[in-house]
């Protein structure tokens, strides 16, 4: 590939292509049980296609410390096996019909198979995280998975609840970022990376987790339903109060904060409309206030990338925050 800056998606995927490849045969491999109601919900999972960001950044962060091998594509594997089972337990929890423009797995096979098929899945992880014999990727995936699991929970004690930006923060990290970060921790450990090389990459995928998750709360307040693949304002449906919401709250008037609150009660749009809940974000500048906190993560994780030698692959990852933050869905 020409040493020009990578600008495009395109340039980026085929970068990785081959690894990529190796990834989903992988997966295929690795999400087949001999209990086929397993099997078939795994494979409906991975049809449903999704972008991929997670072994992405796994594998950018090996090869941006000149590593790559077996290793790079069985973990690459695991996160995206780690993300599809939160996947299908979120699905279960806040009672999601669509997922990608598809209906969700629970719709078809139900919740308790579904649960059952997203504990499975958390532990054929494990399994194959097992076959790389170091207690750091077995210590570094317990953490993140018991991160999750809390994240979950902290979620659903909050539910209703005008929550601090603090506690935003702290929430989407356990959600998402803590998957980004490790990701990146993973692949600068086959790498043999130095405790400042990990640490830098670590914060890189921090930093860009929590600007995808900013950008994924803001489209859910602002795409159609068309192009989102799932109803639109679903978080403010389920109770949930994400950024440019917390930011009304905190910056609106009284009256603004009543309107919110009364959402956040019903979970539902009956008495509030979901366009007066747009015109007060949009009168507060709730929406340009969240883009400014993703572009801020996005900076920090380009910064974050400065003391590592100059490469397509760094190139790449000095890309990948523009991807988060740009995307429409």
């Amino acid at each position: 590939m020409s040493t020009l800056a990578i600008a495009t998606a395109r340039e980026v995927f085929d970068l990785l292509r081959e690894d990529l490849v190796a990834i989903e045969q992988e997966l295929g491999r690795d999400a087949a049980s001999s209990v086929s109601t397993i099997t078939e919900i795994a494979e409906y999972l991975r049809e449903g296609g999704g972008k991929r960001i997670r072994p992405s950044l796994l594998l950018l962060a090996a090869h941006v410390l000149d590593y790559s091998g077996p290793s790079a594509i069985r973990l690459g594997a695991v996160v995206e096996m780690v993300h599809t089972a939160t996947l299908v337990h979120d699905d279960i929890i806040d009672g999601a019909d669509m997922r990608r423009g598809r209906p969700s797995p629970n719709t078809t096979w139900g919740n308790e198979k579904c649960v059952l098929a997203g504990d499975w899945l958390y532990m054929q992880a494990f399994r194959v995280a097992l076959e790389e014999k170091n207690l750091r990727v077995l210590d570094l995936l317990i953490e993140l998975t018991q991160q999750m699991v809390e994240g979950e929970l902290l979620q659903i004690q909050r539910l209703g609840k005008a929550v601090s930006e603090a506690e935003y923060y702290d929430l989407i990290f356990r959600k998402t970022a803590c998957l980004f970060s490790t990701s990146m921790r993973l692949g600068s450990i086959l790498a043999g990376a130095t405790e400042v090389q990990e640490m830098n990459l670590a914060t890189y995928g921090r930093a860009v987790g929590l600007a995808f998750q900013i950008v994924d709360d803001v489209l859910d307040l602002t795409a159609t339903e068309e192009v989102l693949g799932k109803p639109v304002a679903s978080d403010l449906r389920e109770g949930k109060a994400t950024l440019a919401v917390v930011h009304s709250i905190d910056h609106g008037t009284a009256r603004d904060r009543q309107t919110i609150q009364r959402v956040l009660d019903d979970k539902s749009f009956e008495h509030v409309s979901r366009e007066r809940i747009q015109e007060i974000l949009t009168r507060n500048g709730s929406v340009e206030y969240a883009m400014a906190a993703a572009d801020h993560y996005a900076e920090q994780a380009r910064q974050a990338l400065v003391p590592l030698p100059d490469s397509d692959f760094k190139r790449a990852l000095q890309w990948m925050p523009d991807f988060v933050v740009a995307r429409d869905k």
